[in-house]
């Protein structure tokens, strides 16, 4: 049964909430990390958590401030002034900005008692950015500092329990940015239906039964051979940098910030399949598959021929099927989905009521998030929506 309108915008709200919250909850977690890392000495450890956090909030920053700079000057308004919003990035609080930003224009939307288009527009706009801005963080500092702190735990033999709030809020914070983030390009399309919610929990343990032993395989071989897992990534991020550049990505205004964007997609790879151009998404997809199966392999027989224990002194063929088991539990309830849960597999809509006709001109005159939107299309390929997207083939930006 469809939402009802403001059903569909308090949940919406809710879920933004929890979004934040669970970004900033990651964020204490991983300062606490560092800080309890500084008081027992391990300061190597401390500053590699600090290094992450920082690189991966540079990067979100440089992320917002383009896309704002590249936004049409009245589309935010009110905004603080140009250098007020510079100060706030230069200060990484450039994400919670936008956060606060979703938040409050969703709580307008909601306490409307007819929502108007262009309301309800501008707060999917936002929500689309801050959706994509929480899967950049995910990868390039939630998923990295997962991996670090397994590793720490298999060399040295113990767990703390800051470590394990640690592990928790990344795992849950790594299935809810990729469930978000493919709500979010659904949002894009009005004929996609959306995600149900046994659908939307299948979606989220097969992502996360997935990405599991591709943390753990890399984790152990952090534990196993720390001086070479730094050359062992980027071996890999050159492939796959490669790659994403030869599929000719247009997601940035420009071409400098463009190879930003390849760099990040890279790192994503390394860990997920992120689909970044149109054709066969399915094909990418087994071939990434294969790949970073056929790595993990090649990762595992390294370890059993060279080192069949941990530093700790576990016996490394007892975490194997562990990361084995993952994996095949992952790709049955990928195909679950797939095959039966897949919105696609629903002949009716699943719209809310009153969704927007794509052809109309009411509808083009609306703010739309071209960035999120070419994402939608290379994603969903063959959506009918493409006949009607008003921006396809036009440099990215907002009517």
């Amino acid at each position: 049964m469809p939402w009802s309108p403001h059903a569909a915008l308090l949940r919406d709200l809710v879920l933004g909430v929890l979004g934040t919250a669970a970004f900033l909850i990651d964020l204490g977690a991983d300062l606490w990390a560092a800080g309890q890392y500084v008081l027992s000495g391990r300061y190597l450890w401390a500053a590699l958590v600090l290094a992450l956090l920082g690189l991966a909030s540079v990067a979100m920053q440089l992320f917002s401030w383009v896309w704002l700079r590249a936004d049409p000057a009245d589309l935010h308004a009110p905004q603080p002034p140009g250098r007020c919003l510079a100060l706030l990035h230069l200060l990484q609080l450039g994400y919670l900005y936008r956060c606060v930003q979703g938040l409050r224009q969703g709580l307008l939307v909601w306490q409307q008692e007819v929502p108007s288009d262009f309301d309800m527009a501008y707060a999917d706009f936002l929500s689309l950015d801050i959706s994509m801005l929480r899967l950049f963080e995910t990868f390039l500092e939630t998923t990295p500092q997962l991996t670090l702190v397994l590793a720490i735990i298999l060399q040295s033999g113990q767990v703390e329990y800051y470590q394990w709030v640690s592990i928790c809020t990344s795992f849950l914070g790594i299935s809810w940015a990729l469930l978000d983030y493919h709500r979010a390009l659904r949002i894009c399309l009005p004929s996609k239906a959306l995600l149900r919610l046994g659908s939307s929990v299948i979606y989220f343990l097969w992502n996360l039964l997935l990405l599991w032993p591709r943390v753990l395989v890399v984790a152990l071989f952090s534990a196993l051979f720390p001086r070479y897992v730094a050359l062992h990534f980027l071996g890999l991020w050159l492939v796959l940098l490669f790659w994403v550049w030869l599929q000719g990505t247009d997601f940035m205004p420009d071409p400098c910030s463009e190879w930003l964007y390849r760099a990040t997609v890279a790192t994503i790879l390394y860990f997920s399949w992120f689909n970044v151009a149109e054709g066969h998404t399915r094909g990418r997809a087994t071939i990434h598959l294969m790949f970073l199966l056929s790595d993990s392999i090649l990762m595992v027989v390294t370890w059993v021929t060279h080192s069949p224990w941990l530093p700790s002194g576990v016996l490394l063929q007892m975490l194997l099927p562990v990361g084995g088991v993952c994996f095949l539990l992952g790709l049955v309830l990928r195909l679950v989905y797939y095959c039966w849960l897949h919105p696609s597999c629903r002949c009716e809509p699943d719209r809310v009521d009153g969704t927007r006709d794509l052809c109309s001109l009411e509808w083009r005159q609306l703010p739309q998030n071209r960035r999120m939107a070419q994402l939608a299309q290379n994603f969903f390929p063959k959506t009918r929506d493409e006949a009607a997207l008003p921006w396809k083939g036009e440099v990215n930006g907002v009517l």
